[in-house]
């Protein structure tokens, strides 16, 4: 039997506003691994530049894809009429807020890539408990 790759990876362009500028196109990356099954990050800027980084939950954007969800530092607004196309993901920090515009497209292919290795109900089977109990404990066996 073949093994699924571990990770999915989608090179984007987003598109980030923020207030009084601009909407200004920066490289960025999806990102999902199996060792960490219940997430997916996002990467904003080129590699070179040391890439800001989030971290939430793929069914925050899953969900995000056909209705408006999230809560606290990371929300996620579907396509509708007036962004048709673009999914829309709002991150806050305590430095400001930026809205961060990606092709819905290339959003729907990505996940679909992380439910072809990992099908949502099913994350804790490729949890490493073990591991993950040595991290929380300091051990790096």
């Amino acid at each position: 039997m073949i093994q699924p790759l571990p990770s999915v990876m989608c090179m984007v362009t987003v598109y980030v506003r923020v207030p009084d500028e601009l909407p200004t196109p920066l490289p960025a990356e999806l990102h999902y691994d199996m060792a960490d099954p219940y997430a997916v990050r996002l990467s904003i800027g080129a590699p070179a530049a040391r890439p800001v980084n989030w971290v939430f939950a793929r069914s925050l954007l899953m969900e995000g894809m056909h209705r408006p969800t999230g809560t606290g530092d990371v929300l996620v607004i579907p396509p509708h009429r007036c962004h048709t196309g673009l999914l829309r993901v709002v991150l806050r920090s305590a430095a400001g807020a930026a809205l961060v515009d990606i092709a819905a497209s290339a959003v729907a292919a990505f996940l679909q890539g992380t439910v072809s290795r990992v099908p949502p109900g099913t994350e804790s089977l490729h949890i490493d408990m073990d591991r993950a109990l040595a991290e929380l404990m300091g051990r790096r066996d």
